[in-house]
């Protein structure tokens, strides 16, 4: 296990069911990091609320402030690999600056990752076992409307990794992406 001692914060980008978690999680034990999954910060605002619902976006940005504040506070030798699925609109791209301002708040190095796959194999992973059950998105023909509508989100960061997982697995993507980042 390998541990930066100036502490980097890693975002890891890509449409639902493009192996985020997954990576991840491997990355995170590599790098002897603390991941923090975007379902992490969404799963309880869409437990108690619908997304129509106003409160559903005022939880998530309690959650998300609450964490990030604290992130902030951790040793400054922590890393954090945090996942997530922003697309290039203005909102998203509002969402991307917590990340930059956490990065420049521990002095940290921001790595911006975007995974991409093929979208037939997107759908098809999408559909995975075990997704449902961790209120990951699961239909289709929604996946199939953000990528015909939107392009994936290439925030400003001081290094930029990207990789379609098409035909990788996620080991391999992980250890492409430490090869990128230097480790």
């Amino acid at each position: 296990m390998t541990q930066n001692p100036v502490g980097r914060i890693i975002h890891i980008n890509g449409w639902p069911g493009t192996g985020k978690l997954t990576v991840g999680r491997l990355l995170a034990k590599r790098l002897g990091a603390r991941l923090i999954d975007n379902h992490t910060l969404l799963n309880p605002a869409e437990a108690l609320f619908s997304r129509s619902d106003p409160l559903h976006a005022s939880l998530r940005g309690q959650i998300r402030h609450a964490v990030f504040d604290h992130a902030a506070r951790a040793d400054p030798a922590e890393s954090f690999v945090f996942t997530d699925a922003l697309s290039d609109d203005a909102d998203d791209a509002a969402t991307f600056s917590w990340y930059s301002d956490l990065a420049a708040a521990r002095g940290a190095e921001l790595v911006a990752i975007l995974l991409d796959c093929a979208p037939e194999e997107n759908a098809r992973r999408l559909v995975a076992p075990g997704r449902a059950e961790a209120l990951k998105l699961t239909d289709t023909a929604t996946l199939q409307r953000l990528r015909a509508n939107y392009k994936l989100l290439r925030g400003p960061a001081e290094r930029t990794v990207e990789i379609d997982t098409t035909g990788f697995s996620p080991e391999q993507t992980t250890a492409r992406i430490l090869a990128d980042i230097g480790v």
